[in-house]
């Protein structure tokens, strides 16, 4: 479980970093090296979060890191799709919703078999 908190906060500096210049009132008008530098330094706080996830994840042999991967890719759009809907004030429409359900499908077919068992060539 602290992995998976420690991938949700990791997403939401990370959507922050790549997104959160499109409506930030203060980066208007700035030069885009400026808005790259916030972002970089938004994305420093991703990686302080990123990086502890991936380790506590692998290295407890609780993940793969293929596992690790496609969860943190449906965790990015979760977290997406909250920032899309709160803050860019976009509509999650019905072909949203049903690609989102294939990359959930994705990540249970990544867990639900342990490498190595029977079955999971």
């Amino acid at each position: 479980m602290k992995t998976i908190l420690l991938l949700v906060c990791s997403n939401v500096f990370m959507t922050l970093a790549w997104y959160g210049h499109l409506k930030f009132k203060f980066l208007e008008g700035k030069s885009l090296v400026f808005v790259i530098l916030v972002s970089w330094g938004i994305a420093l706080l991703e990686y302080c979060f990123m990086v502890p996830a991936n380790r506590l994840g692998y290295l407890s042999g609780t993940f793969t890191g293929y596992q690790l991967k496609i969860i943190q890719e449906v965790i990015t759009l979760g977290v997406f799709v909250v920032f899309a809907w709160l803050v860019l004030k976009e509509r999650f429409t019905w072909n949203y919703a049903v690609s989102f359900a294939f990359l959930l499908l994705a990540v249970w077919f990544a867990t639900a078999f342990k490498p190595g068992s029977p079955g999971s060539h």
